[in-house]
């Protein structure tokens, strides 16, 4: 570049449209080439500085490293080597790129790590072998960078580009996970292994009933986030789909669709298979306003839910069953492949990957539904990281009552709906995870020792007709010790007054104390006072 910025010269012209145009790699290429997939999540623009810096909105890139042209091959090169992976943009804008321009690319570079990227990028985008391009050579590369990126061990390598495609999915779909500092702690964690402990370090009946509670309070939490009360014929359906999940049962169309119908009460809802027609999700707003959401249309989502199921029954044993199941649950909910039962279906998806990886064995369960259910605004907000801006991509009509006309806006590929970030459905998912564990199940468990407790003591000293001592228990755990006034009325002509008191002080203290070491309280202590 000359010492001075000259009009004159042809390369000063170049810097100066481009520090006015800023960005730069993905973003430019979006503008440039009409490109449909969401905004990268860290943009490239050219700054006043020496060197890139990866900031937490935009990536800061000097002018010296910038492209030197507006030619897409240039800028595509540039966001392989220098920004995060944003595989729908990328494999968008592949689509639109003369395999001339690639090939003249790869010809000049056969052993560029980054052109090698590009080359096998074109195939896959396009289906096709770049017909003339020299075998690569040089050493093989990882496509997603181990070191910032959740990623399959052992992927095998692609030798005519010597690349590894090592990717949570395929090149036809694919989650991104960026290793944050929340998911690198959970991994880190163990959590399946510290559910099995726990699990293991319960006596036999205060388990079994602990485990029945939990499946119960999933099916419950899960219905009650659709607003929905199933019935007891629904509810037992349910927690028996949970219990047939520790079965190996591979996803498939028709388990699907039989899980689909288990769920659903009415009889015209219930699915004979993937969708046949457009559905979306709507709020209280009349008229279009008031659809939230667009899910593929129904000619993707056949292959959609191929590439999906594929995943969900090989990432599980391969990765952490967490993050298996997080982009298993919200791939799915994405996907959305029947009218209705959708979400309750993509709930049971996470235990599903949770015990077809071994993980819960001998009967086990995280409800995680229950704490979702305890924070279904966060709930929410992941799910709206992606409906949000995919409704964005439909052009909706009201036509008359619930009847609507939906154009899609987007590109022919698909590929918002192929691509997307699952960093924060994952760190969501682990969230719910922990507390389940945390929460959920010790709370239970904690329970259960305090009303054996109780009811051990006031059996010892007192004779109680049995479901009355339960529902006298229950209602002092609840009401932090005390017996109430109603209760004492209610069964005050089979109960004596002592018993009352008895239940009270015995509910205080179990309430008071470390709840494992109530199971080991001797038997014939009296209350004090």
């Amino acid at each position: 570049m000359c010492k001075e910025k000259s009009p004159k010269c042809r390369f000063c012209k170049e810097i100066t449209a481009r520090d006015k145009k800023m960005s730069v790699g993905y973003a430019f290429l979006k503008e440039k080439l009409g490109l449909s997939a969401f905004d990268p999540s860290r943009p490239a623009l050219i700054k006043p500085t020496t060197r890139l810096e990866r900031n937490v909105d935009h990536l800061a890139v000097p002018a010296r490293i910038a492209p030197k042209s507006d030619h897409p091959v240039d800028h595509l090169l540039f966001a392989l080597k220098h920004e995060d992976m944003e595989l729908a943009l990328l494999m968008e804008a592949m689509r639109k790129v003369s395999g001339n321009d690639v090939l003249a690319e790869v010809t000049r570079t056969p052993s560029g790590q980054y052109t090698r990227q590009l080359g096998f990028f074109w195939e896959e985008a396009h289906g096709r072998r770049l017909e003339g391009a020299p075998v690569a050579t040089g050493a093989v590369v990882d496509i997603f960078d181990p070191k910032r990126y959740v990623t399959v061990p052992g992927a095998a390598s692609m030798p005519f580009w010597r690349v590894r495609w090592n990717g949570l999915g395929t090149t036809r779909w694919c989650a991104t996970v960026s290793r944050t500092p929340l998911i690198e702690r959970a991994m880190a964690s163990d959590l399946p292994g510290r559910v099995r402990a726990y699990a293991e370090g319960l006596t036999g009946a205060v388990r079994e009933r602990a485990l029945s509670f939990a499946y119960l309070s999933e099916t419950r939490s899960s219905f009650a986030i659709e607003n929905e009360v199933p019935s007891e014929q629904r509810q037992a359906a349910f927690v028996a789909l949970l219990h047939a999940a520790h079965k190996e049962n591979p996803l498939t169309e028709a388990y699907l669709t039989d899980l689909q119908q288990a769920t659903i009460s009415n009889v015209l809802d219930r699915a004979l298979g993937f969708r046949i027609e457009q559905n979306y999700l709507a709020n209280s707003l009349p008229g279009a306003a008031g659809v939230t959401y667009v899910p593929p249309p129904p000619g993707a989502v056949g292959d959609l839910m191929a590439e999906m199921m594929s995943f969900a029954n090989a990432m599980p044993a391969a990765i952490d069953p967490i993050i298996a199941g997080a982009i298993s649950a919200f791939g799915f909910v994405f996907i959305h492949p029947f009218m209705d039962g959708n979400g309750r279906l993509s709930r049971f998806l996470i235990h599903h990957a949770l015990c077809q990886s071994g993980a819960l064995n001998s009967g086990l369960i995280l409800p995680i539904s229950v704490a979702m259910k305890k924070h279904e605004n966060e709930y929410l907000d992941a799910l709206k990281a992606f409906s949000v801006p995919a409704r964005e991509r439909w052009n909706v009509t009201w036509l008359d009552g619930d009847d609507f006309e939906f154009e899609y806006l987007g590109s022919d590929g698909l590929e918002l709906y192929r691509y997307w970030d699952a960093t924060r459905a994952v760190e969501f998912t682990y969230q719910m995870a922990e507390q389940a564990l945390a929460v959920e199940l010790r709370t239970n468990v904690e329970y259960l020792e305090r009303y054996d407790f109780v009811s051990r003591k006031v059996n010892e000293l007192v004779d109680i007709r049995g479901s009355d001592l339960a529902v006298l228990i229950r209602g002092a755990l609840e009401q932090q010790g005390a017996v109430s006034k109603r209760r004492r009325e209610q069964f005050g002509s089979r109960v004596e007054t002592k018993a009352f008191d008895l239940i009270e002080d015995f509910a205080k203290q179990a309430l008071a104390r470390d709840p494992e070491a109530l199971a080991d309280e001797p038997g014939d202590d009296m209350p004090e006072g």
